[in-house]
């Protein structure tokens, strides 16, 4: 199982950037789809995640800025980030919780991450 993520960049404060991660390879069923960031010198946190019936929840620095989506057909979450902060600078990982037979229990799994940084 692979997660790609992409659509990391710099943006000014302010700005919007729109992250998306695809999974790939031998999924059976995928659970909860999320984002997680991790800044220089911090713990790499929860940013939002998506359970495989729509529901979410958000971390509340993020709140009412940003906002996750999942197309599950496509196996896809992304996270649409707007009034973008200073604070929000740091390496954005895509997580996953993933069944890869109908006898498997899920297992997590990481993308390798993209850097979203915040400056003028």
């Amino acid at each position: 199982v692979q997660l790609q993520a992409s659509g990391g960049g710099l943006v000014q404060p302010g700005g919007s950037l729109r992250l998306s991660c695809v999974a790939s390879g031998s999924i059976f069923s995928i659970d909860t789809m999320g984002w997680y960031r991790q800044a220089p010198g911090n713990e790499r946190e929860l940013v939002a995640r998506a359970g495989s019936s729509g529901r979410t929840n958000y971390a509340d620095s993020v709140k009412g800025r940003f906002t996750i989506t999942r197309d599950n057909a496509k196996k896809s979450i992304y996270l649409q980030m707007n009034s973008l902060k200073p604070e929000d600078t740091a390496v954005y990982y895509c997580n996953a919780d993933v069944a890869r037979t109908a006898y498997d229990v899920y297992y997590e799994y990481w993308g390798r991450g993209t850097q979203v940084t915040v400056s003028s």
